[in-house]
């Protein structure tokens, strides 16, 4: 049987991990291992805490290590988590070009214009939610609009 994971937290490392645990901005998964260490920290053992997140015991065994080894830092993702961009700055750059000179284009229309360039292939709905992010943009849906 494994050993007893038990933390103690100090008064700031309390209040932080509360705040944490109620903040707007903070991720999901981020909330959850502050909630998490805050109930090992109040006497709750592994099993209680998996069962009360619907998480596996091993999950929160290493939630509870990952505070130990690398304090406040280990509750957030370690970065490189997800797919990675397929497309770069320079490309921007073309796409901010093409709508330049035209003022109204399609989104197949960047995209075709993005491959020819560049050799880059999205989907007219990526070339969407990225003018979408990068702001002013009226109407992504059938024209872009700028």
């Amino acid at each position: 049987m494994p050993s007893a994971l038990r933390i103690i937290l100090t008064t700031e490392e309390a209040r932080t991990l509360l705040e944490l645990s109620c903040a707007d901005k903070v991720p999901r998964r981020t909330k959850q291992r502050a909630i998490a260490l805050r109930l090992n920290a109040h006497g709750w053992n592994v099993a209680q805490i998996a069962k009360y997140l619907g998480w596996a015991q091993q999950t929160v065994r290493q939630t509870i290590k990952r505070w130990q080894c690398q304090g406040l830092g280990g509750l957030w993702e370690a970065p490189g988590r997800g797919k990675k961009r397929t497309w770069q700055q320079e490309d921007w750059q073309v796409v901010e070009k093409c709508l330049g000179q035209n003022r109204r284009s399609s989104a197949r229309k960047l995209c075709q214009k993005l491959f020819e360039e560049q050799q880059i292939e999205l989907e007219t709905e990526q070339i969407r939610r990225l003018l979408k992010k990068r702001g002013g943009v009226r109407n992504v849906s059938a024209t872009v609009q700028l």
